[in-house]
């Protein structure tokens, strides 16, 4: 589910979150041999919101995909479908989220570690390590907004759960504690 050549590969939806794309899709295309690089038969768009989460634009674009299949199936029977070559010159790969990059980097802008939990949630979900004393506990986080504030990267600002980041600060909405 991507604006074909854009994000072909393993995690779409995750990527064009995680790059703070505006907008993501569905095409419709004929298979070939090489991952997404079918030629496209059908494009449909689909904003992604500045808070929209992962699991958010996949349902978004599940649904805008089983009225797509309709429309293509019957272009398919009456003889007008019409593909299009995709331009491989601007193709970008959505490569397999990986466990270690998961792990939030609070050193980052707000904005970038705010793309980076929305991208990742609900899965497989971005995380960080709090101190308990001589223990450390991995804490997941499954929803942000962006925050005013500012402070060393990854304190705590405020007891509504501010975290400052390398460049401003996102507001924690949403965390699940291991177990």
């Amino acid at each position: 589910a991507s604006l074909l050549p854009r994000w072909r590969g393993a995690a779409p939806i995750n990527r064009a979150i995680m790059a703070g794309d505006a907008e993501s899709g569905v095409c419709i295309m004929r298979v070939t041999e090489g991952l997404d690089e079918g030629p496209i038969c059908l494009m449909e768009r689909e904003p992604i919101g500045q808070d929209m989460t992962a699991g958010e634009l996949h349902d978004a674009l599940s649904s805008l995909g089983a009225g797509m299949i309709v429309e293509a199936l019957a272009a398919l029977e009456s003889g007008t479908l019409q593909c299009l070559a995709q331009d491989d010159e601007n193709a970008t790969y959505a490569a397999k989220i990986k466990n270690a990059e998961t792990r939030i980097d609070w050193s980052e802008p707000a904005k970038v570690v705010h793309n980076h939990i929305r991208g990742l949630a609900p899965y497989p979900g971005a995380w960080f390590e709090l101190a308990q004393g001589d223990e450390r506990e991995r804490v997941k986080v499954l929803g942000s907004k962006l925050a005013e504030g500012k402070g060393a990267s990854g304190t705590l600002l405020d007891d509504a759960l501010m975290v400052a980041c390398g460049d401003g600060a996102v507001r924690l909405t949403k965390v699940q504690r291991a177990g």
